[in-house]
């Protein structure tokens, strides 16, 4: 019998999924394109930077073909600025997402109608267009995303490059110490974030959080909520069992001129 499987996916299941985030690398050998089920990969020629998946980084990363360049908010003044609005700037609400990349005519690739995306999936992309992507899978993780911004993978990724490519990462003592640090910031502000549940009538808001942050924090969150439905339900049942008493119990016959009445009506003399 198959043991059953947990709610939502588990930090390895996000970790795996990380590896398909797009990076920028910075070849130190001629390859040609390698075709790959999501597409041909560009053809790397040193020392103009090429973008792949994670993945396929760390592969070329370990056989010494190519150096990754981390994204822009891993560098130790972006966390340090990201860090100072989690806990000056906004302490109750996260740090807000990275921006839709901007396209050629100057506006931003914001989310069409539900009907558009739907038409717009269903049909074959045209030669040359952008299509327009949404988190997770916006190109925040290249050397060309904007600083300042967390992505959906942003703590899983920076884990990665640190683990296998520390040497391409500026300062990564200090970026480890500014990672830990935010990650203790969030971690506390996710706990505290349940407290709008008592009651039952709260909504906790996620914008801007990870997706590791999600698969850590989600069995706390659910126990909450689950704590949050039994409390509720136990007042419900007790509020019912304490109208149902008074409505034929001894204070409610006394209400409606029970027993005092007729106390009232014998005569003793």
């Amino acid at each position: 019998m198959a043991l059953p499987l947990p709610q939502g996916l588990v930090p390895t299941e996000v970790a795996f999924l990380c590896e398909m985030e797009m990076v920028t690398i910075v070849p130190r050998q001629r390859l040609e394109s390698i075709p790959l089920l999501s597409g041909d990969t560009p053809a790397l020629r040193p020392p103009h930077r090429a973008q792949m998946p994670l993945w396929l980084a760390l592969l070329l990363k370990k056989q010494r073909r190519a150096n990754i360049v981390p994204p822009a908010w891993l560098h130790p003044a972006s966390l340090a600025d990201i860090i100072h609005h989690e806990t000056n700037v906004d302490p109750q609400a996260f740090s807000p997402p990275p921006p839709p990349p901007t396209r050629a005519d100057g506006r931003t690739g914001r989310a069409k109608p539900l009907q558009e995306n739907i038409r717009r999936t269903r049909e074959q992309p045209k030669p040359g267009e952008d299509p327009r992507l949404a988190p997770p899978f916006l190109p925040s993780c290249t050397a060309e995303s904007p600083a300042g911004y967390l992505p959906y993978h942003w703590l899983e990724l920076a884990e990665t490059l640190l683990a296998h490519a520390a040497d391409d990462v500026p300062a990564a003592s200090e970026v480890r110490a500014l990672l830990r640090d935010l990650q203790e910031v969030r971690a506390a502000k996710m706990r505290g974030s349940t407290a709008s549940l008592e009651g039952g009538g709260g909504v906790v808001v996620l914008r801007g959080v990870g997706a590791m942050e999600l698969a850590e924090s989600r069995a706390f969150v659910l126990g909450v909520v689950d704590g949050v439905r039994k409390l509720g339900a136990s007042a419900e049942t007790t509020r019912r069992d304490e109208e149902a008493n008074g409505g034929g119990g001894y204070g409610g016959r006394n209400a409606g001129g029970g027993f005092e009445d007729s106390d009232d009506e014998m005569d003793f003399d």
